[in-house]
């Protein structure tokens, strides 16, 4: 008993064997009990116990090539459809290359290891061991012109607007075509998720947008309102007495602008805040080289990205997100009921406008005046 006593805190390392059948949230609980394992079944307790409970604001970055993967079809859309993901930061890439699928385009499971100079005769691209017809890309391209050339294209907008009008278009190919939920940026088009790009140049999309724009097409993207936009989302969900979580999958610029989103509200607007309620990273990364994408939670908590006093819910689960996504998906799916969608697309003004009237009643507002 005396012995016992040592160890109150913590739980009992006494897996049950795996059976046939066992669902995924049961795997998960019963069988992760160590080292990584262990901070992922964190990771999906805390998604699931924490960050979606009560309306919590919920959003997601992702780096790497995830949507040519298959995830966007087989995690994100379904985590969107059950209200589990309010709003998305990601590469312009993952936007890009999931556009194919909306497009019934055809991407296939290759190998590493194959002969890229011998791809490149053949037309064949390849994103590590993903194949698809170099002719995929051109067919992209020339859709995305085809959209941006539209009349409500032609003036200046936030990345999240834009992804929802090039949504509406692929959704309509969709229908089309017969498909049903199977690009990322048409569903978070039906649910009303607003996608910011972080990057928006950096991307065959915005290498379309330049392109198009030596031929006189007015489309240029808003990177201020974005900014202001992003830290608005989080602002008015505290305001309203709802967490603010992040889900970060990789790292890189979209996991910072879905961080710097309190400092833009503390430090640059002047606002009071504390920081993120809950943060869960997905990461091979490093912390020692200095790199953002191995930059651990305690570490945000010094920039006031993550409120210090919910730094002992912080997760960060050191594997491939494509390993690990899938399974927080299902955990998440077993165990939740669905929420309803915020539709926050549907807002943006209004949230934009409130910050701003904040902004304008702070002290940081007077003396930038009185400069």
């Amino acid at each position: 008993m005396k012995n016992a006593s040592k160890f109150r805190r913590f739980s009992r390392l006494d897996p049950r064997p795996i059976a046939r059948g066992t669902k995924t949230s049961r795997l998960v609980a019963d069988t992760f009990q160590a080292y990584n394992a262990a901070r992922l079944r964190e990771g999906c307790e805390l998604f699931a116990r924490k960050m979606l409970p009560r309306n919590g604001l919920v959003g997601v970055s992702l780096t790497g090539a995830l949507v040519p993967a298959g995830l966007g079809k087989s995690c994100l859309i379904p985590l969107i459809k059950a209200g589990f993901i309010d709003w998305i930061i990601t590469t312009g890439a993952n936007l890009y290359h999931d556009i194919h699928y909306g497009l019934d385009m055809k991407l296939y499971r290759g190998s590493p290891f194959l002969d890229d100079v011998e791809l490149r005769k053949r037309h064949i691209i390849r994103i590590y061991d993903i194949l698809f017809d170099y002719t995929v890309l051109l067919d992209t391209d020339a859709f995305i012109r085809q959209v941006i050339s539209g009349r409500e294209f032609q003036r200046p907008m936030g990345t999240d607007e834009f992804h929802y009008l090039l949504g509406r278009y692929v959704y309509q190919r969709e229908k089309k075509l017969r498909l049903k939920d199977t690009s990322l940026v048409s569903v978070a088009y039906q649910y009303g998720v607003p996608c910011f790009t972080s990057s928006p140049g950096d991307s065959s999309i915005g290498m379309n947008v330049a392109a198009m724009s030596l031929a006189g097409n007015q489309l240029q993207f808003d990177v201020n309102r974005d900014v202001n936009q992003t830290a608005a989302i989080v602002y008015d969900a505290k305001r309203h007495g709802r967490n603010s979580s992040v889900f970060i999958l990789g790292g890189g610029s979209p996991k910072n602008f879905m961080l710097q989103t309190e400092p833009q509200i503390q430090e640059v607007l002047g606002l009071d805040e504390k920081g993120h309620d809950y943060f869960l990273q997905v990461t091979d990364a490093r912390p020692d080289t200095g790199g953002l994408s191995g930059a651990t939670p305690a570490e945000a908590v010094s920039w006031g990205k993550v409120d210090p006093k919910k730094l002992p819910d912080a997760v960060v689960c050191y594997v491939d997100s494509t390993v690990a996504l899938p399974l927080i998906t299902a955990y998440a799916l077993d165990t939740v009921k669905p929420r309803k969608p915020k539709r926050l697309i549907d807002h943006r003004d209004r949230i934009l406008q409130r910050v701003a009237r904040d902004y304008e009643k702070s002290p940081f507002y007077k003396k930038f005046l009185d400069r």
